[in-house]
Protein backbone atom coordinates (compact mmCIF):
# COMPACT_ATOMS: atom_id res chain seq x y z
CA UNK A 1 0.00 0.00 0.00
CA UNK A 2 1.25 3.46 -0.80
CA UNK A 3 -0.25 6.91 -1.19
CA UNK A 4 -2.10 5.89 -4.32
CA UNK A 5 -4.18 3.53 -2.16
CA UNK A 6 -4.78 5.81 0.80
CA UNK A 7 -8.57 5.85 0.51
CA UNK A 8 -10.87 5.06 3.41
CA UNK A 9 -12.12 1.81 1.87
CA UNK A 10 -8.65 0.41 1.26
CA UNK A 11 -7.48 1.47 4.70
CA UNK A 12 -10.49 -0.15 6.37
CA UNK A 13 -9.99 -3.37 4.39
CA UNK A 14 -6.37 -3.55 5.56
CA UNK A 15 -7.50 -3.03 9.16
CA UNK A 16 -10.20 -5.69 8.82
CA UNK A 17 -7.61 -8.17 7.53
CA UNK A 18 -5.38 -7.49 10.54
CA UNK A 19 -2.76 -5.37 8.78
CA UNK A 20 -1.39 -2.11 10.14
CA UNK A 21 -1.60 0.47 7.34
CA UNK A 22 1.35 2.84 7.49
CA UNK A 23 0.41 4.93 4.49
CA UNK A 24 0.53 8.66 5.15
CA UNK A 25 -2.59 10.60 4.24
CA UNK A 26 -2.58 12.95 1.30
CA UNK A 27 -1.77 16.53 2.20
CA UNK A 28 -5.15 17.65 0.85
CA UNK A 29 -7.12 15.32 3.16
CA UNK A 30 -9.49 17.20 5.47
CA UNK A 31 -9.21 14.72 8.34
CA UNK A 32 -5.71 13.20 8.24
CA UNK A 33 -4.95 10.15 10.37
CA UNK A 34 -1.92 9.31 12.45
CA UNK A 35 0.59 6.81 11.07
CA UNK A 36 3.86 5.33 12.22
CA UNK A 37 6.52 7.38 10.44
CA UNK A 38 9.37 5.04 11.39
CA UNK A 39 7.54 2.00 10.06
CA UNK A 40 6.77 3.91 6.84
CA UNK A 41 10.49 4.61 6.39
CA UNK A 42 11.35 0.93 6.98
CA UNK A 43 8.81 -0.12 4.34
CA UNK A 44 11.34 0.96 1.73
CA UNK A 45 13.82 -1.61 3.05
CA UNK A 46 11.30 -4.39 2.48
CA UNK A 47 10.54 -3.17 -1.04
CA UNK A 48 14.25 -3.10 -1.87
CA UNK A 49 14.63 -6.66 -0.54
CA UNK A 50 11.87 -7.88 -2.87
CA UNK A 51 13.56 -6.07 -5.77
CA UNK A 52 16.86 -7.82 -5.00
CA UNK A 53 15.12 -11.20 -4.71
CA UNK A 54 13.53 -10.69 -8.12
CA UNK A 55 17.07 -10.52 -9.49
CA UNK A 56 17.26 -14.27 -8.95
CA UNK A 57 15.53 -15.58 -12.04
CA UNK A 58 14.80 -18.88 -10.35
CA UNK A 59 12.62 -17.11 -7.76
CA UNK A 60 11.04 -14.71 -10.21
CA UNK A 61 10.06 -17.48 -12.65
CA UNK A 62 9.29 -20.07 -9.95
CA UNK A 63 11.10 -22.96 -11.61
CA UNK A 64 10.67 -25.12 -8.52
CA UNK A 65 7.57 -27.30 -8.47
CA UNK A 66 7.71 -28.22 -4.79
CA UNK A 67 7.01 -25.55 -2.19
CA UNK A 68 9.80 -26.83 0.05
CA UNK A 69 12.35 -26.37 -2.75
CA UNK A 70 11.03 -22.89 -3.54
CA UNK A 71 11.27 -21.82 0.12
CA UNK A 72 14.73 -23.40 0.30
CA UNK A 73 15.96 -21.35 -2.63
CA UNK A 74 14.47 -18.19 -1.13
CA UNK A 75 16.42 -18.97 2.05
CA UNK A 76 19.56 -19.47 -0.02
CA UNK A 77 19.00 -16.17 -1.86
CA UNK A 78 18.47 -14.32 1.44
CA UNK A 79 21.71 -15.75 2.84
CA UNK A 80 23.62 -14.86 -0.32
CA UNK A 81 22.14 -11.36 -0.25
CA UNK A 82 23.05 -10.94 3.41
CA UNK A 83 26.63 -12.02 2.75
CA UNK A 84 26.89 -9.61 -0.16
CA UNK A 85 25.84 -6.71 2.09
CA UNK A 86 28.55 -7.49 4.69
Amino acid sequence: MDRAYEGNETRQLALDLGFIPVVPPLKTRLEPWEYDREMYKRRNEVERLFRRLKGYRRIFSRFEKLDVMFVGFISFALIADGLRLC
